[in-house]
């Protein structure tokens, strides 16, 4: 009997432990949001969001598989538990809160205008901009803020952020508004956002759009994943882990846009 128990005993613990170890978690991120997050040419995930995923994964000692999910599915995809946190440059606002849980702010974040190079553009009211066609990509702060701002333009909405480019590129945009960096990047390394385009007028930093950062969005009930998450993101930035990624993709620390 004591034989039968301690075999009993040693395969809970041996269950427990593989267990433990199995622990797998799946990151939804866009994979059309260059540089944060991107398919290559050999077809795999990418960018900055995937590479701090996947950091925050190895500190937490899970295994960690890349999902990529369109933009307009990406919240509905979490709820219906395709994958376990979204990590897709995704702004904090009150409204996205209603629907998700997120962790602390990964890095800073602030909307701009992209035009046409000798475009003109000075006055960004909507009066001055009555008529012009102004695009960003469908269900981002971005689109909410033309919404809201120029209701008298005609606006343009996009499933990527690279057919927004596209269309500015082939003059079909007078203006957009996307994320700051990811169109900075464009117009500075992009062949095409360099000879078409440039930023102009000043960071929109309006709380009510671009909310308190870019966070980690999980389950409302997943509040311990969140504050695994939490704790990791505290690790790698102090053993300088952030750091190495956030230079392999940017001249400035993201995490103060300093």
């Amino acid at each position: 009997m004591r034989k039968l128990i301690l075999a009993l005993a040693l395969a809970g613990t041996a269950l427990s432990s593989s267990a433990v170890a199995a622990e797998k978690l799946k990151i939804g991120t866009e994979g059309a949001y260059p540089p944060f997050n991107f398919v290559d040419s050999s077809g795999k995930i990418g960018g900055f969001d995937v590479e701090i995923g996947l950091a925050l994964c190895e500190r937490m000692k899970v295994e960690c598989e890349v999902v990529a999910q369109d933009w307009d599915g990406i919240i509905p995809g979490l709820l219906a538990k395709k994958y376990d946190m979204i990590i897709a440059s995704m702004f904090i606002t009150e409204e996205r809160k209603k629907q998700v849980a997120f962790s602390n702010p990964y890095y800073l974040a602030a909307m701009t205008h992209a035009a046409p190079k000798g475009a003109g553009i000075t006055d960004f009211s909507n009066e001055a901009l009555k008529g012009k066609v102004i695009g960003a990509q469908a269900g981002t702060t971005q689109a909410d803020y033309i919404a809201a701002v120029y209701p008298d333009a005609e606006i343009k909405l996009y499933p990527t952020q690279d057919e927004a480019n596209l269309d500015m590129v082939n003059g079909r945009l007078d203006l957009q508004v996307g994320d700051m960096l990811p169109l900075l990047d464009w117009v500075t390394k992009n062949d095409d956002g360099k000879g078409c385009c440039e930023l102009i007028g000043e960071p929109i930093t309006d709380k009510k759009f671009v909310g308190d950062g870019v966070g980690i969005a999980v389950r409302q009930e997943d509040n311990e994943l969140r504050e695994r998450l939490n704790k990791a993101l505290d690790e790698i930035r102090a053993d300088g882990t952030y750091k190495k990624i956030n230079d392999k993709y940017f001249t400035i620390d993201v995490y103060t846009m300093k």
